[in-house]
Formats: structure tokens, sequence, C-alpha cells
């Protein structure tokens, strides 16, 4: 495969340090960048005045750093319920603004489950919410990135196609997708190839076929015994398992490969959601990602 050229990043909050903390020993790890969530705390976009705002951007190119990305995930079915969308695009569109006055040009989140059926009112919902978004990051010339693994790839394009803009574009994950939906990552790179901005350098196995909506919930999808007991089951590591980088299903050669081959010039930003020695862990991935230059 072709020399892996991407600049490193490291999702800060992994580490499970405070921030400035964490921003620092990212640095001492060898990485180039980090990628912050911006939803609550001291990180809300509500929460950071002006000053802070450049203090903090001051601090982080003090180290020598880049932001790769915020992440903007603001839960709850994504956009999927058209009452509640009108304040979570708010948040957003100020988290995006965020974004941007740090030096980033891109906010990652999850939307929802992408429906099958294209006639729904939640397929409705979703797509006047990101028709919004895009139009308002490509008019700063920036863009929300989701993240794949709730649907598969042909499903996402497929209604990233139907958008007006490319201003959602995507964050590719390939763990997710081999762990949840059992998708091919390096045919999803080329299917998306277009769309992505961001991407996740994480691994996994999947144990046995679940359902994705019992994995992200779907809004008026889970009541009942059955899927609580289902939901308990995911959350217990038995149908797929977050592994270290190189452990898992994820062909990282091929799909490092298929990133060059598409010219992804972008971030590979190491995401590990374990909670025993996170620091080891990510310090054993940006090693593995440098074992491909």
């Amino acid at each position: 495969m072709s020399k892996v050229l991407n600049e490193i990043g490291i999702i800060v909050d992994s580490l499970g340090l405070p921030l400035r903390e964490g921003l620092k020993v990212a640095k001492d790890m060898g990485a180039d960048g980090v990628q912050i969530y911006a939803v609550e705390g001291e990180m809300a976009p509500e929460n950071l005045s002006t000053t802070a705002r450049k203090e903090l951007k001051d601090y982080i190119e003090s180290l020598g750093l880049k932001i790769s990305a915020l992440c903007g995930d603001l839960g709850g079915h994504g956009f999927q319920d058209h009452q509640q969308n009108p304040a979570k695009i708010e948040k957003s569109k100020r988290i995006l603004d965020l974004a941007v006055e740090l030096g980033t040009n891109i906010v990652t989140t999850h939307i929802g489950i992408i429906p099958e059926d294209t006639d729904s009112t939640i397929y409705e919902a979703m797509q006047k919410a990101c028709d919004e978004l895009g139009i308002y990051a490509k008019s700063m010339n920036a863009y929300f990135a989701i993240e794949t693994g709730p649907e598969t790839s042909a499903r996402l394009k497929s209604f990233l196609d139907s958008l007006r803009t490319n201003g959602v574009s995507v964050n590719f994950d390939p763990a997710n997708m081999v762990m949840v939906t059992g998708d091919d990552p390096v045919e999803g790179v080329k299917l998306l190839k277009d769309y992505i901005v961001h991407t996740h350098v994480k691994d996994g196995i999947q144990l046995k076929p679940v359902d994705p909506r019992d994995v992200y919930g779907t809004l008026g999808y889970g009541e009942g015994t059955d899927h609580e007991k289902i939901a308990q089951m995911v959350a217990s590591g038995e149908y797929f398992r977050e592994v270290p980088l190189g452990h898992g299903a994820v062909d990282f050669p091929a799909y490092f490969g298929a990133l060059h081959e598409i010219n992804y010039n972008g971030f590979l930003t190491i995401e590990r959601e374990v909670q025993a020695n996170p620091v080891q862990d990510i310090k054993l991935a940006i090693e593995f990602i440098k074992g491909f230059t």
C-alpha cells in the first residue's frame, strides 16, 4: 500500500484528562492535531466568551497543534424529531461558529439512523434539517460531517446526494461499519469519496449480527422488555467490541490505501472509547499509524 502521510489527530476527550492537560499530553505523544467535544461544559459555545475562545486558540497554537474538528453530537436520535430540530439546528450552528473561530471548518455529528423509506416523516425531518445545516456550513466554507456506522454507505450516499449542497458531508469511521452494519470500509471509502472530510481511526469486531436501532436508537422504536434486554446486551459487548488498532476486523492497509486512492488529505483522528488506560492505548495507536509511513 502507499505510505500514510496524513496528519494524525486524537480525540482529546478520549484521554480522560482535563482539556488543557489533555492537549499537552496529545502534543507530547506526537499528535499533529486534536478533535474536541463542544456540546456541554467548558467547551459549549454558550460557555466560551470571545476572550476565552482567543485564549484557547492561542494555547493550542502555542503547542504546535491544530484542531482537526469539533464534535457536535447532540444525541437524542439526532435530527429525527422535527419538533426538537429547531433548537438542535440552532445549537449546531453555534458549534460551527465556534469551530471556525478556533481554526477548523469541520464539526462531526450523528444525525440518527437514516430510514430506508425515503417517504417517511423521519426521513423528511432529517433531510430538511441537514439541508438547512448544509447551506449554513457552505456559506462559511465549512462542513457538518456525519459519522458512518448507523446505516450502510450506499444509504448514506443516497441521502447526501438528495441535499442541495455538500455542506453536510462525512466523518468516516471504519470500526462502526464492521461492528454494526457489517459494511466494508474500503468499498465505503470508494462510494463516499466525494463527501469524506474527516476520518476516525478505530478498530473493532462484530461478534454477532445486531439491529443498528438497538445500538443507536431511533425515534418511536424500542419500547418494551425485549428491546431493553437487547440494549443491555449491546452495552455489555455481547454483539460487538471496540479493540486496539490492528486487533479487529478493519483491514488497515486496504483502508489507508483506499483513502490514498481518493486523494484524501485530511486528518486520521484516533478515537479510543475505553475506560482503562486510554493514554497507553492511544500511544500505541499513534505508533500503529506511523508504522505505515
